[in-house]
């Protein structure tokens, strides 16, 4: 782990793989130390935002192993499986779109980190079969809503954008609420299943 000042109230703490990151942040939430404002991981780093009583030494401490990966809530998330690269995705990985369902839906996710825009969660979780590189040309609308795949993730939209991801499938879920504490249905942590509908 590579500590660096990220200006006068965070440390940014650079790893070597989502692993490490997951495990760090989750165990600094678990240890709730004074002075710490957030935690937010993202895919090989955790940004630490504290107050003047925060002791950067803190970060250098080992952590019991019980504290390493805490579980998560789970949700589920019903999905119509009629997404726009269906097809494509299951041609291309020489499976049937029933198999790329059920292998899509069978497994269970952690959300890694958050990022892109409020309430994207990025999943780990997702079976080596089904993961292939983002599209080689974005669309530049995305529905809001779509489940999607890229590279080793899984994720929801939750609002219409542009976006590069394989898209599977749909739901009504709200991943984004302004009001709700917290507004991200899917904050880093939480197990995620998907129900196909």
């Amino acid at each position: 782990m590579n500590l660096l000042p990220y200006g006068l109230r965070a440390v940014l703490a650079e790893f070597d793989s989502l692993a490490q990151v997951m495990a760090a942040a989750a165990s600094w939430r678990a240890a709730a130390p004074a002075g710490v404002i957030d935690i937010v991981p993202a895919a090989r780093t955790v940004l630490v935002v504290h107050d003047e009583r925060f002791d950067r030494a803190w970060l250098r401490e080992p952590l019991p192993p019980s504290r390493a990966a805490p579980i998560g809530e789970l949700v589920t998330i019903d999905v119509v499986y009629d997404g726009e690269d269906l097809v494509d995705v299951a041609s291309t990985l020489h499976l049937t779109a029933d198999e790329v369902v059920r292998l899509h839906s069978g497994a269970e996710y952690t959300v890694a980190f958050c990022g892109f825009m409020p309430g994207f969660s990025y999943l780990t979780g997702l079976d080596s079969r089904l993961m292939l590189p983002r599209r080689e040309t974005p669309r530049t609308r995305v529905p809001g809503g779509s489940v999607a795949i890229a590279a080793e993730f899984s994720a929801v939209y939750p609002r219409e954008s542009p976006g590069g991801w394989h898209l599977l499938g749909r739901t009504d879920a709200p991943l984004w609420v302004a009001d709700r504490e917290p507004p991200a249905l899917l904050p880093p942590g939480t197990r995620v299943r998907f129900r196909p509908r």
